[in-house]
């Protein structure tokens, strides 16, 4: 009786066993599942999935560019953020200015938005008639914006001491970067960089309204074929996870990897 009592319940600040953390998740995922298979059977919904086979290489392109525009926007979207913070601190009020808009104009008005106003406007005024790149471009100036965010705060977050004792031994602006900011910083934004990146992921599912073909617009056209519209969505909720997990996983990880006392 102790030994199951200890698979269910953990004291404080006691480290949780392989065994009650799998048992704990397989008693959680049954719960979802039943839940869910209750709510089919309330409005009497049989599920097939046989017919996505004749689909895989559609649902598998759709997969490649969803990652594909995931990994291009991450890229620039880091680069962009870490311009912007920097921008923010900058002596020159025009570009402090300017990135501070920026900042606050992304974060405050939502991604739908965005992609209209960017891809219809802006993209047509400049002459962006590519769609996966129209994609990357939006999605890398939105992400941009919350990652110039996490950048900075991590920045302002150095205690003033730190660079002051930097100083008193000799270091010159040069090293203080090197050995006392930039390894405390990545510290501090990886696994939050970490966790933007599945944002990306899931965000990128919004282009379709532009008719980016990733992997949502694959799903959304598959079922405007079969009517099989659960199928289709459920789907696609897997195959996102299958790309989220890992790297929420990564994060967790990352953050105790990465704990440090102030």
């Amino acid at each position: 009786m102790k030994r199951l009592k200890q698979l269910f319940w953990i004291p404080d600040n006691k480290k949780i066993s392989r065994p009650a953390a799998f048992l704990n998740l397989l008693v959680v995922t049954a719960l979802w599942v039943a839940l869910f298979w209750v709510c089919l059977g309330a409005i009497h919904v049989q599920l097939d999935f046989t017919f996505l086979g004749q689909f895989r290489i559609r649902i598998w392109d759709g997969f490649l560019v969803t990652l594909s525009l995931s990994l291009c926007s991450l890229i620039l979207s880091l680069l962009l953020g870490i311009l912007s913070a920097a921008g923010q601190s900058s002596p020159l009020l025009f570009i402090r200015f300017f990135c501070s808009v920026y900042v606050k104009f992304i974060r405050g008005t939502p991604l739908i938005m965005q992609i209209y106003l960017f891809f219809y406007i802006v993209g047509t005024a400049w002459g962006v008639n590519n769609r996966f790149t129209a994609g990357v471009l939006i999605l890398s100036i939105f992400e941009g914006a919350y990652i110039a965010e996490i950048i900075r705060g991590s920045l302002l977050s150095l205690e003033a001491s730190q660079l002051e004792a930097a100083r008193a031994v000799g270091f010159t602006r040069w090293q203080t970067w090197r050995f006392v900011i930039l390894p405390q910083m990545i510290a501090r934004t990886l696994p939050a960089l970490t966790g933007q990146f599945a944002s990306i992921i899931k965000d990128s599912s919004l282009l379709s309204i532009i008719a980016v073909i990733e992997l949502t617009q694959a799903m959304r056209e598959i079922s405007a074929v079969n009517f099989r519209l659960f199928e289709c969505y459920l789907f696609l909720g897997i195959l996102y996870l299958c790309l989220t997990l890992p790297i929420s996983l990564i994060s967790e990880r990352l953050e105790k990897r990465f704990q440090y006392e102030s």
